[in-house]
């Protein structure tokens, strides 16, 4: 069942960004009180530990209680363990919830997985933390805008079928999450990608580019929408596919462009499916 604050629509919006390239003391517990909370008990999160961190099990705690023996050995495990560790040990929980053992036969087999992404989420937006879980693996976000927007073209490209597209979403997503560097020319690449796919996909010009169906199809993208559509095209060609010397987009820049690409090819799914 939902809690109270979910059905009520009661969520507060998420808290300015503070935690990048960290894992506070705390969140590194909580990962794993949410993890116990939807079943991985403290042996097979000990076992689990053990094989992200390449660690040996303590021999001596050999004890068949895990509570508290077992979890306080997990609880030293992820507190020693470097910052980008405990991201690394969130993506295997959320694979661990996908194993059959963890089926769920009235809601399906993504169920706790999705379940286990939605809590962890909601702990990060609420603590200000940069990093979010998206389909199995710790990305970046943006501006809750920026992000209603990826996640709902996301949403509508999959409802409709548009695997290739919504693909190219994501990986725009993990651009933006690149380390050390962000990954900000290959962001934009791939989400024109995304909605130059779609594009093609509504008019049935399966080699036109994006600037070439706009010219070719008035009315497929309302105007004046069009025009900075066709602007965004430019853009990206210029600071994505043509680089030139000196010319480097920032992030704002990048979150602009991928948010706008995202949402037309949101609405061309919706109004051409």
């Amino acid at each position: 069942m939902s809690r109270f604050s979910a059905r009520h629509g009661l969520g507060g919006a998420a808290a300015p960004i503070k935690i990048r390239n960290a894992a506070p003391e705390e969140m590194r517990s909580v990962v794993l009180d949410i993890a116990y909370e939807f079943g991985l008990s403290p042996s097979p999160m000990r076992t689990l530990l053990c094989k992200q961190l390449r660690k040996r099990a303590n021999p001596a705690n050999w004890s068949e209680s895990e509570w508290p023996n077992v979890a306080s050995e997990c609880e030293d495990l992820i507190q020693q363990c470097e910052w980008y560790e405990v991201y690394d040990t969130i993506e295997e929980i959320f694979q661990r919830f996908q194993k059959s053992e963890f089926y769920d036969s009235k809601h399906g087999p993504m169920y706790k997985a999705q379940c286990f992404a939605d809590e962890v989420n909601r702990y990060f937006h609420r603590e200000g933390i940069w990093w979010q879980l998206i389909d199995g693996e710790i990305v970046s976000r943006g501006t809750e805008i920026f992000e209603s927007a990826v996640r709902g073209a996301a949403e509508a490209l999959e409802s409709v079928q548009r695997s290739t597209a919504r693909d190219e979403i994501h990986e725009a997503l993990i651009d933006l999450s690149r380390r050390p560097e962000l990954d900000l020319t290959g962001a934009i690449q791939h989400a024109m990608a995304a909605l130059e796919c779609v594009a093609r996909e509504t008019c049935g010009d399966f080699r036109a580019t994006l600037g070439e169906i706009i010219k070719r199809y008035p009315g497929v993208i309302p105007k004046p929408l069009d025009e900075s559509v066709a602007k965004a095209w430019g853009y990206a060609s210029e600071m994505a596919r043509h680089i030139r010397e000196g010319r480097r987009p920032e992030r704002p820049e990048v979150e602009l462009i991928v948010g706008l690409a995202a949402t037309v090819a949101t609405y061309l799914s919706r109004s051409r499916s």
